[in-house]
């Protein structure tokens, strides 16, 4: 499951130092470094400490975690959805992402010129937000357009056009998508619009080493945006992150708990991203290597299957199930089942984040 998460950002606000630091650290995955496919996009892992302790617990080196693709995507600039800057390439870019990461400048340094002169998270959100809902009214004057055009004729397709008028009245106050989607039908409409302003966001308040544990009075205005909207909010040091990167792996932490933090920024970044997209995982384990397995959230056994092979979804069977706190407890996959903890289940099993699973097919 390819998914991609979009940094972006105003000049200056230190995304492409935060995406630097993910492009120079390794993640505590074995022999799973960071991988970079093209100059501006990388893999990265998902940092689980369950993949090791599996490891431990059926005897193998080799593991492979979940990963995620992050894309450092064109700094944008007033007036980009009219082709300002490098508006035309931000907006091709983050258009193929199915999340934002939005990195907001909360820190002083007379050193580093913010684009507008001065600070201020909410009026550098509001930049974004304004042109990546500009972009998306345009393209929704010609749906609503084309679709009233067809509702004559076709009247299964008034919601369309009425949930459209909807859109664009909110969006003319500057409202992103992903906020005028009140009802679950209306959610799932939104999908087939393929809005840029309906991708779920994660804000990433990038401040000083000094503020990383309790933020500052900046940050707390992200907060307030990102509570307005339903998005989270990680405070985050691209600074420290970048220190952090050039330590040896051993070092790092003892340098983290000298900062009081358990995980890296980096790390928690991934961690939210990956939730971010509603997504979860389960784990095949066994001599040969343990395997973390990306899937939404509320999949069933077959769906998870075909993310190993599509043959297995096709002949899905049964799924073989121990939960990862089962096998950890027992000490072993031989131990669980003979207590009992593993469990067969069919076509309609919802699977759950961490479980333990093997498939029986047949094609």
């Amino acid at each position: 499951m390819a998914l991609r998460c979009g940094i972006v950002g105003l000049p200056n606000v230190g995304k492409s130092t935060l995406f630097n630091a993910i492009t120079a650290q390794q993640v505590d995955a074995q022999n799973y470094p960071f991988c970079t496919i093209e100059p501006n996009v990388g893999t990265v892992a998902v940092p689980d400490s369950r993949l090791k302790i599996l490891s431990e617990i059926v005897k193998t080196s080799t593991i492979i975690p979940a990963t995620l693709e992050l894309v450092d995507i064109a700094g944008l600039v007033r007036g980009a959805s009219k082709g300002e800057g490098l508006g035309n390439q931000f907006l091709s870019h983050i258009r193929e992402v199915d999340a934002i990461i939005h990195v907001v400048r909360c820190f002083e340094d007379e050193n580093i010129t913010h684009v507008d002169g001065d600070l201020s998270p909410q009026r550098d959100i509001e930049t974004i937000e304004t042109e990546l809902v500009l972009a998306d009214m345009e393209s929704l004057e010609k749906r609503l357009e084309k679709l009233q055009k067809n509702a004559r004729s076709d009247k299964s397709l008034t919601p369309h056009v009425e949930f459209c008028q909807k859109l664009l009245l909110g969006m003319e106050n500057g409202t992103p998508a992903r906020v005028l989607a009140e009802t679950d039908e209306e959610k799932e409409l939104l999908k087939s619009f393929f809005l840029i302003s309906s991708k779920p966001v994660l804000y990433a308040a990038n401040v000083t080493e000094e503020d990383i544990l309790e933020g500052n009075s900046l940050t707390k205005h992200v907060e307030e945006i990102a509570e307005k909207e339903g998005a989270k909010v990680i405070v985050i040091s691209a600074k420290v992150e970048s220190e952090i990167a050039e330590l040896p792996e051993e070092e790092r932490p003892e340098f983290l708990e000298s900062l009081g933090l358990e995980m890296s920024g980096l790390d928690r970044l991934i961690r939210a991203g990956f939730d971010l997209l509603g997504l979860q995982t389960y784990f095949t384990a066994g001599e040969k290597e343990v395997h973390a397995w990306t899937i939404r959230k509320g999949a069933k056994a077959p769906e998870a299957a075909g993310e190993i092979h599509t043959d297995f979804e096709k002949g899905f069977i049964r799924a073989e199930v121990i939960k990862y706190s089962d096998i950890v407890a027992c000490g072993s996959e031989q131990k669980a089942k003979e207590a009992g903890k593993m469990s067969v289940e069919g076509k309609d099993y919802v699977v759950s984040d961490g479980d333990v699973m093997h498939f029986r097919f047949n094609v």
